[in-house]
Order: C-alpha cells, then structure tokens, then sequence
C-alpha cells in the first residue's frame, strides 16, 4: 500500500501529489549503511539542479504582474541567449524578499553551502522559512540541501512547499524529477521533467532526459 504526505488530499498541491502520492515514503529513507538498498547515493556532480546565476539584474517591484510576463517571454524566447536573460530575470524575482533579515540569512547560507557546510547552511534556512514561510525560494534552496545530502523524503516536503507557492518553478520541477529517476520511478521523473519543459522550454540537459526516459517509458516510435 502506497503511502501519501499528510496533506497530499489538499486540493492547493494536486499537482505534486498526483507525481509522488503512489511512492512508498521509505524508497526516501537515508540509508544506515552504504549497502543499504532503499536509498543509492546518485551521482550529484553530474546531474546539477537549476539554480538563480551569480548575478541577478536589478527588477521593479511589481512582482506578480512580472513574473506573468516573463514566463510569456520565457516560452517565447527566440534563442538561449535571449531565454538566459529572462531566466535570470525570473530567478531575480524569486529571490527577492522585503525582509533584510532573511535575505542575510539567505547569503549566510549560501557561503555555508559554498563551503560544504550542509548542516550549518540547513539551519539557516530553517530560520528563513520560519520567519518567512511566503518565501518560496527559501524552501526551494533547503530542497536542494536536502537533496544533497540524499535525504529525499525532507527535499520532497520542501518541493511541495515550493509547489504550493509557485507551481511554475521549474527548478523544484526539476529536482522532482531527478529524485524520482534516483529511486527508479522513470514514470514519475518524465511527468515531472516535462513540467518544468511545459514552463522553461530552455533548461539544460532536462529535453535529453525527457527522450531517454520517453523511450523507456513509452518505448521508441515505430
């Protein structure tokens, strides 16, 4: 019998729980033991999560009215050029937060990640989402740790945050999919790999593993 998070009924996050409600919570067990087959550490180096740029332009403050825009121009953009600027644009938007206490945090957490100070960088973030549980890129960065550190069932909780706040973010999409290739789930990474396409047609690597998985899944066309 497949277990589901406790909300996944909810109607606000249908969207993540019709891609993971079938999947047993302990295939995201961290494992005790290298040997353990619940949980096979993947190949992080390789397979990077969309992430916000070094530098993010400066943006207005309409937010919500820009965001709708830039998806528009995202999907629309005639070349990768132009679809890394509205990118950018789109990453700068979610980072943006009215608190200075939690943007310092923020940069407190990331110089702790830069420095392979997970746990430290965790912590932080967990002060972030307390004091601004509206901040979707705070849950989104915490998601990226978790999934780091091979600790799926809490990056899971955090992408269905992000979701809930912004089902357009393709960097949750993402990493959705990679956790759900990483445990065998081929169905459930290509529902969610081609998310993330449907909102960000330009996301590096993501179409070459949308045709892998596509011929698995559904096999090759005849």
């Amino acid at each position: 019998m497949a277990l589901r998070f406790p909300d996944a009924r909810d109607c606000r996050i249908a969207i993540f729980a019709a891609v993971i409600a079938a999947v047993p919570l302990t295939a995201f067990a961290q494992s005790d033991s290298p040997r353990d087959p619940r949980v096979i550490p993947p190949p992080k180096s390789q397979k990077k999560l969309p992430e916000a740029p070094a530098k993010l332009p400066k943006i207005g403050a309409d937010r919500s009215r820009g965001l709708d825009f830039l998806f528009g121009a995202l999907k629309a953009a005639p070349d990768e050029a132009s679809a890394k600027h509205v990118e950018a644009r789109i990453w700068a938007m979610w980072m943006q937060t009215p608190s200075d206490t939690a943007a310092l945090l923020m940069l407190r957490a990331k110089a702790a990640m830069d420095a392979q100070q997970m746990d430290v960088a965790i912590k932080l973030l967990d002060a972030v989402v307390k004091l601004r549980p509206d901040y979707v890129e705070a849950w989104n960065r915490r998601a990226t740790l978790f999934y780091l550190k091979n600790d799926y069932a809490h990056s899971l909780e955090d992408i269905r945050e992000v979701l809930i706040r912004e089902p357009r973010h393709f960097g949750a999409l993402a990493g959705l999919g990679m956790i759900m290739q990483d445990i065998g789930d081929e169905k459930r990474a290509l529902d969610a790999f081609r998310k993330a396409l449907a909102v960000n047609p330009h996301l590096e690597k993501v179409p070459e593993l949308v045709k892998t998985l596509t011929e698995k899944v559904e096999g090759r066309d005849i």
